[in-house]
């Protein structure tokens, strides 16, 4: 059974490293880099220089997982007040037929 990760070499800071990312993870990278205007190896290197512990692969995973949870959360706060209001709002009763 072939693995889902995959091994990909990446330049960092003129440096080459590997990092083992699911095609998923590495399509996201790749969307998140370019509507950011950056390669994919400045985005790497970024994430490379703000990560706390644990190895590469595992912090591009955070962060591709991170950008599309605040995405998420922003559009979700930039619907109508109003909209909100009705998908809040109890269901009303329902009414018997007597």
């Amino acid at each position: 059974m072939k693995s889902p990760v995959i091994k990909r070499s990446i330049v960092i800071a003129g440096h080459k490293t590997s990092v083992s990312l699911e095609d998923a993870f590495w399509k996201g990278l790749k969307d998140i880099a370019g509507s950011r205007d950056m390669t994919l190896s400045e985005l790497v290197a970024a994430i490379d220089s703000e990560r706390r512990h644990g190895n590469l692969s595992s912090a591009i995973r955070l962060f591709v997982l991170d950008h599309y949870r605040n995405q998420q959360t922003e559009e979700r706060d930039q619907r109508s007040p109003a909209r909100e209001m009705i998908a809040s709002r109890p269901a009303a009763p329902m009414l018997r037929a007597e």
